[in-house]
């Protein structure tokens, strides 16, 4: 299969960059179901609906993940929408509930992004425990057996460190088979770990190609092991402009807007959770400014310049085992339809190459 495309929902205020930059995006119900509708009918597969509670990059307003994809559930027809879910602020078999529900009416399209936490003062304002790194992981992976459970058996009975579940039942259970997609991301070793184990795919933070090839090397491997494959997908911020040299210019204004003050609050509570794992290599841990700016490091991918070299850059990611490239634009109002008429069809049927890619 071709590589696939997904984009960041911009359900917050303030864009995908901790920059004062204006950006011809909205954060708006309307705004988002009409984006919705135009990225499905340009190709795009995947909408992720994100989770923040608590402003730390820049989101002063931000709308609730589940919410959303209900509602544009709605309003679309061909997109999946993955729901950002923190296992630290919910009840497995209430989320097992709300997406089956999502699954059975949106005919299949729901999906869920299992997020074990990576800011302490998210859970402190809502009075939640703060677990230990890979405890965070732990309860993940039970928060997954719970749902594959629920949504897949007649009855479950559960007996985990975190949650009980005594013969619960769902009915109706979801319509995708043989249960809505599983989506994960997380650098650490707990995090591949859960991946291999687990979830049906994996989100990597923008990285360089020989950085992607490397995680997804080992990855795949951990996932053998196991029994298992696992789909990769990969952040990457576009910057679509006429010459290489516009976008890097467009780059660089970006980054010169940034706001000192967010960045560093935002790096600091990043780099906190990345230190915080045995081999010191969470989230974020070798990110430097200009890279926290796009807060997945979506920079580091480096689509920018022309369609033609933008889809040259995405070959080279396919080739080396990406899925699907996860995007976000600094203006989504225009830069979405532009990516989706001029780069997506460059790729289009471009599984048949990607043997002849792969490295040596």
């Amino acid at each position: 299969m071709a590589i696939r495309f997904g984009y960041w929902m911009p359900l917050g205020s303030g864009g995908f960059v901790i920059s004062n930059i204006k950006q011809r995006t909205d954060w708006s119900l309307d705004y988002n179901a009409r984006l919705a509708q135009e990225a499905e009918e340009l190709g795009f597969e995947y909408g992720l609906a994100p989770a923040r509670f608590i402003a730390s990059h820049g989101w002063e307003l931000q709308q609730e993940a589940v919410t959303c994809t209900a509602v544009l559930a709605a309003q679309t027809k061909k997109l999946k929408l993955i729901s950002a879910i923190h296992t630290g602020f919910w009840h497995p078999a209430m989320v097992a509930k709300m997406g089956a529900t999502i699954d059975v009416y949106s005919k299949g399209r729901f999906a869920i992004n299992i997020l074990s936490g990576s800011f302490r003062d998210e859970f402190r304002a809502f009075g939640e425990p703060w677990l230990d790194h890979d405890e965070r992981y732990r309860r993940s992976e039970e928060f997954i057996q719970v749902l594959k459970g629920l949504w897949t058996q007649d009855s479950l009975t559960f007996k985990g460190d975190f949650y009980r579940i005594n013969e619960g039942w769902l009915k109706p259970r979801p319509v995708s088979s043989p249960h809505p997609e599983i989506f994960q991301g997380g650098n650490s070793k707990a995090a591949r770990r859960m991946a291999a184990r687990h979830s049906d795919w994996y989100f990597l933070n923008g990285n360089s190609v020989e950085g992607v090839k490397a995680q997804i090397d080992e990855v795949r491997a951990l996932a053998a092991a196991e029994g298992r494959t696992v789909k990769f997908g990969l952040n990457g911020f576009v910057i679509q402009r006429p010459t290489e040299k516009d976008a890097l210019d467009q780059l660089a204004e970006i980054i010169a807007g940034a706001d000192p003050k967010v960045v560093k609050a935002f790096g600091d509570q990043a780099r906190n959770a990345g230190a915080s794992t045995a081999e010191k290599i969470g989230m974020w841990a070798d990110s430097d400014y200009a890279n926290l700016v796009q807060p997945n490091d979506g920079f580091k991918t480096r689509l920018f310049g022309p369609p033609e070299l933008i889809a040259e850059r995405i070959r080279q990611y396919e080739a080396v085992g990406v899925d699907m490239i996860l995007t976000a634009f600094l203006h989504f109002t225009d830069e979405l339809p532009a990516f989706g008429r001029e780069v997506i069809p460059l790729l289009q049927g471009s599984e048949a190459r990607r043997e002849s890619l792969v490295p040596a």
